[in-house]
């Protein structure tokens, strides 16, 4: 698939076809880069990688990725740069499109990102937003393909938890656009928007995929090869919303009994991360305290440390992924 120039800001920008290249490309650099025979295809090129939010994973991917490939990066934040303070998003891109050959951007509003990439003469990358996480989605569909006995079978998996945002809304879609068995178990008023469900639908009608969006966690699980969440309340939301949360969520807590309405003994977990598993974190620590969850919250400590557990899997695959991207859009044509 020729995809120079290309953005990369949300899954439904992309065919299946075009997704399931980029997951080929990552699984070829990911094995060429373990026996030392990854050829570099973005020497010279420069990305400014834009973050608005915090980050782990998605900056030393895109770094790494980067540097894998021959290439550089600058890195812009809050605290280095105007963007967004004293300069336009939309002076912010024209400046840098004159700079450097890709954009990224992790941030809040994907209004942004997509304003970006309107005035930019160069690709830019969805980092992380509100609403969609493409890079994510690339990771774990790399990562549910190496743990599954039918690689080339549409994967089973359910989501549980808080469904309105990126990870939800992105899992749901990549899923309905992948043809497959994709359920979202959730509390109704946590479920993903008309607007994204109805995007959902009309894409799994073309592709034969399954969609299931319930608050019935033992029929949402039934059957489910792999089990997916998210923290239960995200950065910028006020704090008083974890007493509500907590309240709405905790019988979506994914611990050894939630993992055994999969009816699956080999079902896998997966976590996008940070996870709030233990209490060696301020969050995990205050929590605890205010609601008792003293074992974990959003996943007990019990299954993210278990062998289910491929969130360290997930988390490498970032790099391959982002990687794939990068080299996809950006490599000259050979």
């Amino acid at each position: 698939m020729n995809l120079t120039g290309r953005d990369f800001l949300q899954e439904s920008d992309f065919s299946r076809g075009e997704l399931d290249s980029l997951l080929t490309l990552a699984a070829d650099l990911k094995a060429a880069r373990r026996t030392g025979t990854e050829v570099q295809r973005l020497q010279g090129k420069e990305v400014a990688l834009i973050f608005e939010k915090t980050s782990t994973r998605t900056r030393v991917a895109f770094e790494l990725a980067m540097r894998h490939q021959g290439g550089n990066v600058t890195v812009l934040d809050p605290s280095s740069s105007q963007v967004g303070h004293k300069e336009s998003i939309a002076d912010t891109a024209r400046v840098l499109s004159r700079f450097y050959d890709g954009i990224e951007f992790r941030g809040s509003s994907h209004d942004t990102v997509l304003e970006l990439a309107h005035h930019a003469d160069v690709p830019v990358f969805n980092g992380l937003t509100d609403l969609w996480h493409p890079t994510q989605m690339l990771a774990d569909f790399l990562t549910m393909r190496e743990h599954t006995s039918t690689p080339d079978a549409a994967p089973r998996y359910a989501y549980v938890g808080d469904a309105r945002y990126n990870m939800g809304n992105s899992l749901l879609v990549m899923g309905a656009i992948m043809g497959a068995d994709v359920r979202i178990v959730a509390p109704r008023v946590l479920w993903p928007s008309d607007d994204i469900q109805t995007m959902a639908r009309d894409l799994a009608s073309a592709s034969g995929a399954r969609i299931t969006i319930t608050e019935d966690a033992r029929a949402g699980l039934a059957g489910a090869e792999f089990v997916h969440t998210d923290i239960w309340v995200s950065m910028g939301e006020p704090e008083e919303e974890w007493a509500r949360r907590v309240e709405l969520l905790r019988p979506y807590r994914v611990d050894a009994d939630l993992m055994s309405m999969t009816g699956d003994p080999s079902a896998k977990f997966m976590h996008c991360l940070p996870a709030y598993h233990d209490q060696n974190t301020t969050v995990g620590r205050k929590v605890a305290a205010e609601f008792g969850l003293a074992d974990g919250v959003e996943v007990s400590d019990a299954v993210f440390e278990s062998p289910a557990s491929i969130v360290f899997d997930q988390a490498e695959n970032r790099l391959h992924t982002i990687k794939a991207v990068l080299v996809s859009t950006l490599a000259d044509p050979q």
